[in-house]
């Protein structure tokens, strides 16, 4: 196998074209809309709960929904805001 010898020089090249797909990358998806709606399977994914809990959130009015035929959607500020208000600090 043959040996080669990396510079400063190949390194700093290697940095800028890195930093430059980096770049690139996060570009494309801030060209992404955000999500303004949820379905319950994709809310019990996000926040890592049981269909129950979900239930629960729904029914006690903490969580705010819309439902359209079969199903319940949740817009995405209000789960922020639910989640921002029930901050625990210590």
């Amino acid at each position: 196998m043959p040996t080669s010898i990396i510079t400063t020089e190949d390194l700093a090249k290697f940095k800028k074209e890195l930093l430059g797909e980096i770049k690139d990358l996060l570009k494309q998806h801030s060209k992404e809309p955000l999500k303004k709606y949820f379905k319950s399977s994709e809310v019990i994914k996000m926040l890592k709960i049981s269909p129950g809990t979900l239930h629960n959130l729904r029914e006690n009015g903490t969580l705010p929904y819309s439902k359209i035929g079969g199903l319940i959607f949740y817009e995405s500020d209000k789960i922020a805001k639910v989640m921002e208000e029930r901050k625990v600090s210590r």
